[in-house]
């Protein structure tokens, strides 16, 4: 697993965690400005941001099937009260936003223009559910500074990645 994408992945973790969204120009020249300068130009208007992902569709050769799987074994709860589509009530957290190029193998399958990154609490207990349901998973052996990663298909053979962040 690519030792520059896992540096993205931490510095978006970071950024989103803080919620600081700053270069080191824009940082310096912060922390340099007079508090109430005499001649304070008005506030820039701040733009407007999405503040997380509301949903993940993608196309499914069987969509009821493979709903029931991501229910079943990553244990993703459909709440289907919304009277429209499911909703899957996550924890907050932080997400990596990454598009990479057409060329990666980052994912394998080159058919394949996506892969879900999901968070787990307890990587080695998530690994061993899946396999013990006969779901092959490799682990990363190495660790980084911001957490553990295993890969995963699912029926369809879309790419899945388990995060346990640090």
């Amino acid at each position: 697993m690519g030792l520059q994408r896992r540096q993205l992945l931490q510095l978006l973790s970071y950024a989103v965690g803080s919620g600081f969204f700053l270069s080191r120009d824009e940082s310096a020249l912060a922390a340099q400005a007079p508090a109430n300068p005499a001649s304070a130009a008005p506030p820039a208007q701040q733009m407007e941001r999405v503040v997380g992902v509301g949903g993940f569709f993608f196309r499914a050769h069987d969509p009821a099937a493979l709903l029931e799987w991501y229910a079943q074994h990553l244990g993703i709860g459909i709440d289907k009260s919304s009277g429209g589509a499911p909703l899957w009530p996550q924890e907050a957290g932080p997400a990596s936003f990454t598009p990479l190029p057409e060329t990666t193998k980052y994912f394998g399958d080159p058919g394949k223009s996506w892969m879900m990154n999901f968070r787990v609490r307890d990587l080695d207990k998530m690994v061993a559910q899946l396999q013990a349901a006969g779901i092959a998973v490799k682990v990363d052996p190495q660790a980084y500074p911001y957490g553990r990663f295993a890969r995963l298909h699912d029926p369809e053979g879309n790419p899945i990645e388990l995060w346990q962040p640090a």
